[in-house]
């Protein structure tokens, strides 16, 4: 994607206006800046299968996610496992009506950033009050090769929730030892497959989110079935309090592309 513009006047800091002078931009963009001042940036939250999109809380130029989130079993064993879905941004447009409703303009596509995220770096400037229950906050890129998805989750640098503001970077380089490929449920094999890591770094065409794995999903009470080939909180109930609990603040992202 080609980006070409001009820019003068100001651009707005974390809500301080400062002189941005004349610039020219060509070819796609070498950064990725989200502030929150001006509302999600695209960004969104899940409500499940039934609910689908949500929008997430905004306060004091941050975005926020809540537990309870919903347990996504799309990629349940023989998968990777069961996720959380904290914050979600598309990388590719066009969006429909309801997208633009829950997330508002999507900067990263406006912005005609790169979607090679190969040896990028990711900053993040987050807090919040997490019980993790072994489960970590990491990124999760997916993209399409032909008419499947893969997922891939940076399990080897996790983020850090912490209660006081952090910033924290992370680096995409191209080494499945420290990445895991979603995969899928045993009825999904048709939307998700596993694509190398190389290829899905090389065109982010999806979306990127920050998501909690894995998750300790229980089954509360006797269950006649395979876990994993019902749906948990659909199929049967689980046990709440053995998954992630609590809130995540993000109140900067930034990637550099190399």
């Amino acid at each position: 994607m080609i980006h070409v513009g001009v820019v003068f006047g100001f651009v707005r800091i974390k809500g301080v206006a400062k002189p941005a002078g004349f610039a020219i931009k060509t070819g796609p963009m070498k950064n990725y800046l989200e502030t929150f001042d001006n509302g999600p940036g695209g960004w969104w939250g899940w409500g499940g299968n039934d609910k689908g999109l949500k929008p997430l809380e905004i306060k004091n130029g941050a975005v926020i996610s809540r537990s309870p989130w919903w347990i996504d079993y799309n990629h349940a064993p023989p998968g990777a496992g069961y996720i959380h879905m904290v914050f979600s941004l598309n990388t590719k447009g066009p969006f429909g009506e309801h997208l633009k409703d829950v997330g508002g303009p999507n900067g990263f596509v406006g912005s005609g950033c790169s979607r090679d995220f190969t040896n990028a770096k990711m900053t993040a400037r987050i807090k919040g009050e997490l019980i993790e229950n072994g489960a970590k906050l990491v990124l999760l890129i997916q993209a399409a090769v032909g008419e499947q998805i893969t997922g891939w989750m940076l399990t080897g640098q996790p983020f850090r929730v912490t209660p006081d503001w952090s910033e924290q970077t992370i680096t995409l380089v191209p080494d499945e030892r420290q990445w895991t490929c979603l995969g899928a449920r045993h009825d999904r094999g048709d939307y998700y497959n596993r694509s190398p890591l190389k290829t899905i770094l090389g065109n982010v065409n999806v979306n990127i989110m920050l998501v909690m794995f894995p998750l300790d999903v229980a089954p509360m009470g006797l269950i006649e079935g395979d876990p994993h080939r019902l749906r948990p909180e659909r199929d049967y109930p689980v046990w709440r309090s053995r998954l992630p609990e609590g809130y995540v603040m993000l109140d900067t992202m930034r990637i550099d592309f190399p």
